[in-house]
């Protein structure tokens, strides 16, 4: 038995390279940066990765050549956009594990698969059962807010797309309800497009925009024509979380996405309690 253990841990992966930031996040918080030999040049977290180590990929593209130079016995990657990497790479006869988490379930069995890629289970049940205590806190938080705000969340502008489902998620978990619950089931952002006139028409509480590589731009989304009549405009309820804390599936959404959406419907839960008291002294 121990000669298998042996075998087995030497054989694990030792130079892996990271299409994407969220694999980057996962092996540093598990202590097994050292294996990483290149990542993608939109990786974020951490900020050490970025000076730490090469750049061999964008998101859809990647500099094949020098993947293959750097010599890596397992290449880590998300979704379908990156399956013409992953085949170029596979037909070189590099392994290749392509991720494709779309929810918060997904996510943590990402984090717990590649815990036991790299031999660190143990580590990585840790970090899911701390982000698991987190969402249970914010569950039990959410439950006892006395009104469910109504929120839209839009990844992009021009076309519009919104609810992608592991924001919608994330915004029930800190007490909300998705502005268009039958497009969290898409995957496709082109599936999950809408109109100015049918996010009029939902008359959300909350407006969160988080526009993938362009800043978010609030005075622009309320002079959209009709706008000023919905309410997350008129009590100034849009706001911006950075796509780097929301729209990366990774650990990101837990250490940066949730709290910030925890914290804008509690304010906004705050402000309702405090428009129907005031209400109700006025008839008194």
């Amino acid at each position: 038995m121990a000669k298998y253990m042996a075998n087995f841990i030497n054989n694990l992966p030792k130079r892996i390279i990271c299409l994407t930031t969220e694999t980057v996040e996962v092996l540093y918080l598990l202590g097994e940066q050292d294996r990483i030999v290149g990542i993608s040049g939109y990786t974020t977290r951490p900020p050490e990765a970025r000076k730490e180590k090469p750049k061999v990929a964008a998101f859809t593209s990647a500099k094949i050549n020098k993947i293959l130079a750097l010599k890596p016995d397992l290449v880590l990657g998300f979704s379908n956009l990156q399956a013409d990497i992953a085949a170029e790479l596979i037909k070189a006869g590099i392994e290749v594990h392509l991720f494709n988490q779309r929810s918060i379930e997904d996510v943590l069995r990402m984090i717990l698969t590649i815990g036991r890629l790299v031999g660190a289970q143990a580590k990585a049940e840790a970090l899911v059962s701390t982000y698991q205590h987190q969402i249970n806190d914010a569950l039990q938080a959410a439950s006892r807010l006395p009104y469910r705000p109504t929120v839209y969340f839009e990844e992009w502008d021009e076309p519009m797309m919104c609810s992608i489902r592991w924001a919608a998620e994330l915004i029930e978990i800190a007490g909300g309800e998705d502005c268009f619950p039958e497009l969290t089931q898409f995957q496709s952002a082109g599936e999950r497009m809408v109109t100015a006139a049918q996010v009029l028409a939902r008359q959300p509480d909350i407006i969160i925009g988080s526009w993938c590589g362009k800043k978010f731009q609030p005075t622009q989304v309320a002079a959209r024509e009709g706008w000023d009549e919905m309410p997350a405009v008129k009590n100034g309820f849009v706001f911006e979380i950075k796509s780097v804390d929301i729209l990366q599936p990774g650990p990101s959404l837990f250490t940066h996405g949730l709290p910030q959406l925890q914290t804008i419907i509690q304010q906004w839960a705050v402000a309702q309690s405090l428009a129907k008291s005031l209400t109700q002294r006025l008839r008194a």
